[in-house]
């Protein structure tokens, strides 16, 4: 902090030639601001910074993907609504008469869930759920393995060799 006026300047003066502690401590002082003055900072190079600053700005240039695309949502809505359809139309399917005994165990035991499950049509889509869930697994994993090969860091580690 600087002083604000002529008499404190003039105060400061004084206690400086008259007082030791105060004397010491300029003298210290100006020692230390001496050494900041002389000290180099460790700094990487110039041309280090540069390419690092270059390959961070050429990151946020590029405009990142769309983290779900209109295929994956499209293909992921179909592998969920294409079974719940079908899963309700085979039980709207089924013949749910009533006994004459009105327990739930035994309603159930006249539920003949095979003209369901035995179906060709059935088989088929399940096989295709289960290509299309596996398309879909290849490609979440493929371009989790490339935003991981094109991440910074491997910019900043390239530009260090």
């Amino acid at each position: 902090m600087q002083p604000r006026s002529a008499g404190e300047k003039t105060a400061i003066g004084q206690l400086l030639q008259s007082d030791a502690a105060w004397k010491e401590k300029y003298n210290e002082l100006l020692r230390v601001n001496e050494l900041l003055k002389s000290s180099v900072l460790d700094a990487p190079s110039l041309c280090f910074t540069k390419n690092v600053w270059r390959r961070m700005q050429s990151c946020i240039a590029h405009r990142p993907p769309n983290l779900i695309s209109i295929k994956k949502l499209s293909g992921l809505s179909a592998f969920c609504l294409f079974p719940s359809y079908w899963f309700f139309y085979g039980f709207s399917q089924m013949g749910l008469t009533r006994g004459e005994e009105s327990t739930l165990s035994k309603d159930l035991n006249k539920i003949d869930i095979s003209k369901f499950f035995n179906n060709t049509w059935m088989n088929i889509l399940m096989m295709v759920n289960i290509a299309i869930g596996l398309f879909l697994f290849y490609n979440y994993v493929t371009s989790k393995k490339k935003q991981f090969r094109s991440s910074w860091w491997s910019f900043i580690v390239s530009s260090v060799r």
